[in-house]
This record gives structure tokens, sequence and C-alpha cells, in this order.
């Protein structure tokens, strides 16, 4: 079914002047056929048509031409521009709500085609810079122009236009009037063997219909070949996606695998890679904007605040947000003698002494009632020589420090127990204390001499709890004022928190002031690698478990950019040819060899100033124990020795009291 909307619109003559009666007959209406031929070899089942004119052509020229296309479109919608008015901004407002209902319907549809109709080059100028700003035109949607000017008028047209010249649009020549009727079409191609130049690429005649012009197509694609033309874009270092140094010759070369990605693509395409010079990031982006630079081959976090300004291309990279903060200091040594063993294990060994000593003194109860009513010799436990009657509390004693003697693997018993029930508890209490014993002094070995870190801080609720400060490059302005709008209270205090600076800067800070430090992860992995890495290979900086901004990454390119497409298929085959991972890798790898060779022949001068005999002993295979590493048997011993005098103080204090008072 057709469906037909009529949209009249009121604009100023200044801008856009009316055709006068000067018998000129209706654009449409003479050159109808060739425009049926079009829309005819182009149409699909699924299509609608928009079509724009500037009030010459009548609204039942429009239903009549539109009738006899053999495949009906889904819709017609029709904004016609009557001029009645002087005022010029006026014009302007008009025009610009007039293309926003377009492109409502371009989005709204499947498949768009847009037919402009009219002799005025004014009224197609401005057509091309409103419909730019208001985004009516994707690569998909193909433009028709329909109109009647003289060649060189109409190559300047072409050619001085984005509209016209990079997007998907063929110009329709009126260049004769009936009986001579004979109609052209016209199309720009950025790049070409000759360059960038206006081709024909096809006629039409009353009497032949549509004729194409060899070798040519009515709206062939115009970036699968560059012909090694001069591509513009904007990048600035960021490795490892992108790093530039001074060459020979005062050149300059790049590297990275945003670079390496670049030229592979533009080996494809068949361009040339001219990087403008840039002072900052935002230059970047607004050169893209402006369409003065194609791409920012440079990693992008998409962000929704950026797609006001820019479109990206496709997602090639995960982008990751990742904090970075100094390792964690060591605990005091003395600590690892509690390490061995958790907190559950130290409870478990207490209760089976309190409980052990307990069990025998009960065996002992019973066993001596026994006794007392078969008239048998009464039960000693363990040391017979130390019980007497009537001394339950001594016995009870004893059997604790004996129990406790064999758990810190002292001698046995000097008499053993009588009773069978007893020798088996004492039996299973010297196999218990020799299990927890061995291994507790394995794991102790290991914890003297072996570096134990502090919990690190991993997460961003960790993040924000821990740290007063957090640092950021100057970009991440825009990550600032992202997290600031966000409803998580978490990324509202992160963003109080953050303080733009340089990128070695933060990270030197994070080391000196124990900070924090926000950049992408593969960023911060090369400069750790580089720059943050001890003679030992041990870094200065670790990176979080948890990213602060999961989400994804690519190039920013102009609003609506013709060459997306094929950009896009170019960067889809280079990213599932696993090619963009094994160049970082790659990268990554080559930085941490350099940083291991100039470590290691910094570690080689050290050696070479120190003495022999500290030569000797640091090539030694086996690690001395240090006074640090023992230090906690030597506080046990101070601790004891303390509580040693303290109960003697308790013990000689009520004696001498005495002996004062005699």
């Amino acid at each position: 079914m057709l469906l037909v909307m009529v949209v009249v619109t009121t604009a100023a003559a200044s801008i856009l002047p009316q055709l006068g009666s000067s018998g000129v007959e209706d654009l449409l209406s003479v050159a109808g056929g060739g425009v049926e031929a079009v829309l005819e070899a182009v149409s699909q089942p699924t299509c609608s048509l928009i079509l724009l004119t500037d009030g010459t052509t009548s609204p039942s020229t429009i239903l009549k031409k539109e009738s006899a296309v053999p495949r009906n479109p889904w819709g017609v919608v029709v904004f016609e521009v009557v001029l009645d008015s002087q005022e010029a901004n006026e014009t302007q407002v008009l025009l610009a709500r007039l293309l926003h209902q377009a492109r409502q319907v371009r989005m709204e549809s499947r498949c768009v085609r847009v037919v402009v109709v009219s002799h005025d080059p004014v009224f197609l100028d401005t057509f091309a810079e409103w419909s730019l700003k208001g985004r009516l035109l994707v690569w998909a949607t193909k433009l028709l122009v329909v109109t009647s000017l003289p060649l060189p008028q109409l190559h300047a047209l072409l050619s001085s236009h984005w509209t016209f010249s990079m997007m998907n649009t063929i110009l329709l020549n009126l260049e004769d009037t009936p009986p001579n009727l004979r109609v052209r079409m016209y199309t720009h191609l950025p790049y070409s063997p000759e360059g960038a130049q206006v081709v024909r690429v096809a006629s039409w005649l009353p009497e032949r219909g549509l004729v194409p012009k060899p070798d040519s197509s009515l709206f062939s694609c115009k970036f699968s070949n560059f012909y090694g033309a001069q591509v513009n874009v904007t990048a600035l270092p960021f490795p490892p996606f992108w790093d530039e140094v001074k060459g020979p010759d005062n050149t300059t070369q790049y590297s990275g695998t945003d670079y390496m990605l670049l030229a592979t693509i533009a080996d494809a395409l068949n361009f040339t890679i001219y990087v403008i010079p840039t002072a900052n990031w935002a230059e970047v982006e607004k050169l893209v904007e402006e369409r003065v630079s194609y791409i920012a081959t440079v990693y992008h976090t998409l962000l929704p605040k950026r797609l006001e300004h820019f479109d990206y291309s496709w997602v090639y990279e995960y982008a990751s947000l990742d904090f970075s903060m100094a390792q964690p200091g060591i605990k005091p040594q003395w600590q690892s003698l509690y390490y061995p063993l958790t907190d559950l294990v130290w409870v478990a060994v207490l209760l089976a002494l309190l409980f052990t000593p307990v069990v025998l003194l009960l065996v002992r109860g019973i066993s001596n009632l026994v006794s007392a009513t078969w008239g048998t010799r009464r039960c000693r436990i363990i040391r017979g020589s130390e019980w007497r009657d009537g001394e339950s509390g001594i016995e009870a004693a004893v059997v604790v420090h004996d129990c406790t003697g064999m758990l810190l693997g002292q001698n046995l018993p000097r008499r053993l127990p009588r009773t069978n029930s007893s020798r088996v508890l004492v039996a299973a209490w010297l196999v218990f204390s020799l299990v927890i014993g061995t291994a507790y002094r394995g794991n102790l070995t290991s914890y003297l001499t072996l570096t134990k870190y502090p919990p690190r801080t991993e997460t961003l609720e960790q993040l924000v709890a821990t740290t007063d400060r957090i640092t950021m490059p100057p970009y991440g302005a825009e990550f600032k004022n992202f997290f600031s709008k966000s409803d998580s209270q978490v990324f509202q205090k992160l963003a109080e928190r953050i303080h733009l600076v340089p990128s070695t800067v933060g990270q030197q800070e994070a080391i000196q002031k124990k900070q924090a430090h926000l950049e992408n992860r593969r960023y911060q992995q090369l400069k750790i690698a580089e720059r943050f890495t001890k003679t030992d290979g041990t870094p200065k900086l670790y990176i979080g478990r948890e990213s602060i901004l999961p989400g994804q990454a690519a190039w920013p390119i102009p609003h609506d950019a013709p060459y997306k497409p094929v950009l896009d298929r170019s960067l889809m085959a280079v990213i599932e040819a696993g090619l963009y991972e094994k160049w970082s890798k790659d990268l990554l790898y080559q930085v941490q060899m350099n940083s291991r060779r100039r470590q290691q022949q910094q570690r080689t001068q050290q050696q070479e100033e120190e003495q022999s005999q500290k030569k000797t002993k640091s090539d030694s295979g086996i690690k001395a124990l240090t006074i640090t590493h023992l230090q906690g048997a030597y506080l046990l011993l101070l601790l004891g020795s303390g509580l040693a005098g303290l109960v003697f103080i308790m013990e000689a204090f009520p004696m001498w009291l005495l002996q004062k008072k005699t």
C-alpha cells in the first residue's frame, strides 16, 4: 500500500528564491522518466521515498510520477518549501525542523531513497549544508538530486559539499528540453586513478531509456579503493596503542597496536596515512567532528557524551579503566610465628590441649572409683611419683604440663600410665602432637624465608574506602563528569576523589604518596614494565583485579561517515584474524625483555661495586636467616622473661612483707 504524506514549509526568499514565471516547465514532469528509471533500477520492496522540492513541482506531478514506479515503495513523504518571507533566520529554523522530520522518517524505515528537486543552486547549497547538520543521510541512503545546471556549475556544486561529494549521491541533470530531451546522471568520485573528479555514470533518453556508462554503476562504492590518496587522521602518543619517535632527517616514526592496525587497513584499501599535528586530545576529537580528520586512530572508550560530537567505528577492543597502586608493605616478620596455621587450626589445637587432660583426669577418676569398689590399687595417670593422696590439684597440673610438653616435642613422662585406656589416649595424643608439630615446623620455615604481603585493594568499593586521592590523565575530565552523574554513590565518591595530572606523574605519586592512578590496563602494564619495576624484576605497582569501567573501545569518526562500512569490515577482518592481540602481546613482551636487560645491567654494576666477600655470600644458593626473620622467637623470649619477672615480684613481695613484720 502506498502512503503519501505532504509537508509544506514556509521559507525565506532571501535564502531560497522561488522560480519566477519565466516559462520554465515543471522540472519533475520533464525529467520524470529519468527519475523513474533510476528509482526503478535501485528499488527494493521495503524502501520508502523522501521527496524534497523548492515549490516548483506540484503535488499532482509527484503523485503521477510516483504511481508509475513498478515497485511501489512502502511510503512517500513529500517536503515542499514555499517561499513568502524575507527572514533568513526563520528559514534556517524551518529548514532544520523539516530535515529533522525527514531524518525521523529515515530512521524508522528499513530502506530510504531521497530525491531533491530544484533548479536553484542556492537551494541545493542550503540543502547540502543543513542535511549534514541534521544528519539526514547515511551511506545506505541513496540521494538523487534532480536539477538543470550548466556543467561548470554542476561540477562546482558536486565538489564543494560533503553531502554531494562523499555521500551516496547521483545528480540527474536536465541538459536539453523536448523534443531533444536528454538527461544525464553524474556523481563525484573522491578517489580514483585520476584523483577526485566528477564522472558521468548514465544517461536517459525517451526512446532508449536508461543507458548506464560501461564499467560504471549508478551508486558505486566510493571507498573500496583510495588509489594511493592521502587520508587525514589524528592521534597522540598513547602506548601501547600509538607511539611516536623521531627518526632520521627529522622524520616521525610511528608504532603501536593501533598504528599497525591502521597501516594494515591502509594497505588493504590503498591509501597513505597523514597524521595531522595536534596539541591535545580535545583537538584530536574536534578535527574529527569538523571532518578535517577522517579518523582518530587511537583507542577511545565509548561514552554517551561523546556520541553527541562524533560516531565510532566497529568496536575492536575491550575498554578497561583500571587502577594501579603501590605494592603493600610487608608485615613485621615476628608474625610469621602465627602465619603457619589458620585461626581455626589454632583454636582447634587449643581446644584439644584443654580437652585431653580433662579426659585423662576423667579416666583416672572412674578408675579410682572402680578400684575403691573392688579394693584394687588406685590409678595413676602419668607421673606416679608426683601424685599423693588428696592432692588431685597437683596431679591435674602435672597432667596439663605433660600434655603440653608432648605437644611441644619434649621428652615423654618418666612413668607411663598403667591402664590401657589411658595408654591409648596418650598414644593418640602423641600421634596428634607429631602431626601438628611437623606441619607447623615445615610451614614456619617457609614463612620465615618467604615474603608475605598483606591483602591488597582489588575492587572499586575497596578503592573508594581506602584511598583519599585518585589521579587520572587530562582526558579523564570526561570520565569524572560521567561518574559524577551516576546514580551509584560509589561512583559519585570516585568522582570526588579524582584529580587530573599527567600520566607519568600519576603513577609516580601512586608510589610515593600511597594513592591510586586510573588509566587503561594495557597502557599501565607497559609503563610498569618499562619504568616502575625493581632491579630484581618485582613491580612497584600492581593493577587491581576489578575494572572500574568495563566497556567498549573504537575509533572516533565523523557523524554518519560514508566510509564506515568499509572501515568496519577491514577492522573486523584484522581483529578476527587475531593480529591485534598478537601485536599487543609482542609489544609488551619486547618492553619486558628490554626492561629485564636493563635491570640485569644494573645488577651487574651493583655486584661489581660490592666487596668480594659480600658477593660470595649473595651468590650462594642458601638464604641465611637474619635477625629480622627470627625476631619473633626473641620477642617471645623477651615477653616470657618479663612475665617471669612479674611473677617473681608477685611471689617475693608477700614474703618480703612477712619478713618485715617479723
